[in-house]
């Protein structure tokens, strides 16, 4: 984990954040939201300092962080590569399709890439079933895909 996203600065801002919330029923999801805005993750070290403040135990916290697809543990990427699995995606070929896409950014489902440029993530339905397989970039909708589509695809990025 990059480490530059610990800075003092963004400690400082979530104190800031934490302060705001604190006493307020539900205070977790807006402190976690705005968290996952400061450092670009919450990872443990953010997480342990949310607990401290609100008295919430990591466990719960890590849930929450673990559960909700909007949070990350990691930075994601500039490019969020995200390949549906859900039932019509799959019995289309997603597997192929997000198989070829980790080959070729080398980087493993639920990780980014080295250079901090691409993420990738498995998703379940987007509800673009009529067009599956489907790969989204960021806000861009790809269906129909074949794996042989892919390398084009990410050459765009």
């Amino acid at each position: 984990m990059a480490k530059d996203i610990l800075t003092k600065e963004n400690f400082d801002k979530l104190g800031e954040v934490i302060e705001v919330n604190k006493g307020r029923k539900g205070a977790l999801m807006p402190v976690l939201n705005e968290a996952q805005n400061i450092f670009g993750a919450i990872p443990l070290e953010v997480q342990k300092v949310i607990s401290r403040e609100l008295n919430i135990p990591v466990a719960e916290i890590y849930g929450v962080v673990t559960f909700y697809s909007q949070f990350s543990l990691v930075p994601k990427g500039e490019y969020v590569v995200s390949v549906c699995l859900g039932t019509a995606c799959y019995v289309k070929g997603a597997q192929t399709i997000i198989d070829r896409v980790s080959k070729e950014l080398n980087v493993e489902v639920g990780g980014t890439s080295p250079d901090g440029k691409f993420s990738l993530q498995a998703t379940r339905c987007i509800g673009a079933c009529g067009l599956a397989p489907v790969l989204t970039i960021n806000e861009d909708v790809y269906g129909r895909l074949v794996e042989a589509d892919v390398p084009d695809i990410l050459k765009k990025y």
